[in-house]
């Protein structure tokens, strides 16, 4: 079941959380759309914006953003972000819940977001959802479904493709400092099987484990 209850976020429990754009319309138009979506999300996680300035990806001309987040109280653990809608896997660390986390991100994007397209009003879909991640099997499972959205859009016939998840640092393509690569790679135990695993997922419209309509 789709967890709504925010209160019910425990800490050292892995969280598949999503959302979408109101009314399915996009949230990522640009580039810029979605750097400015992970330097704020590398703000909520806890990095300096100097830290986050120096990764080539996540560089954003705009970095004096208000966002106040102590380091170490969550870890993200896979992410993609589509032109609609976006995926995070994301671990609580401390006893602060995860939904802390979800709030900051997205209300100082959507502050951006309006500001930048002249626009009032959600740029969200209602609340966020989350699927607590109960096992291995399933972790792989969201790991691969999140990777291979991009391929299942048709956007790419390859997730290595993708420039904006987190797929490519799991190849050791890249080494994006927002994304913990401390459990993903023992879940899978080698670079070959991570593809391999990835690459024979199809993505199931099964809400029950965090899918979404596009």
């Amino acid at each position: 079941m789709i967890n709504r209850d925010y209160k019910e976020f425990a800490a050292g429990e892995i969280y598949h959380i999503y959302n979408r754009g109101n009314n399915k319309e996009k949230i990522f138009s640009d580039e810029q759309d979605y750097r400015a979506f992970l330097f704020r999300l590398g703000l909520s996680l806890g990095f300096s914006a100097k830290e986050l300035a120096e990764e080539p990806l996540l560089q954003f001309p705009r970095s004096r953003i208000r966002i106040n987040s102590k380091a170490n109280l969550f870890r993200l653990h896979s992410f993609c972000l589509m032109p609609n809608h976006f995926h995070l896997l994301v671990e609580q660390i401390t006893e602060i819940p995860v939904s802390n986390l979800i709030l900051k991100l997205c209300t100082s994007y959507s502050m951006y977001f309006n500001k930048k397209y002249e626009r009032v009003g959600n740029v969200f879909q209602d609340c966020f959802k989350s699927v607590l991640v109960k096992s291995n099997p399933q972790l792989i499972w969201n790991s691969s479904y999140i990777h291979m959205n991009p391929v299942e859009a048709k956007i790419t016939r390859n997730p290595k493709d993708y420039e904006w998840s987190s797929y490519k640092d799991f190849l050791e393509e890249r080494n994006l400092l927002i994304v913990s690569k401390n459990l993903i790679p023992q879940i899978f135990t080698t670079k070959e099987m991570f593809v391999k695993e990835t690459c024979r997922k199809s993505v199931e419209n099964d809400v029950s484990r965090g899918t979404l309509d596009t």
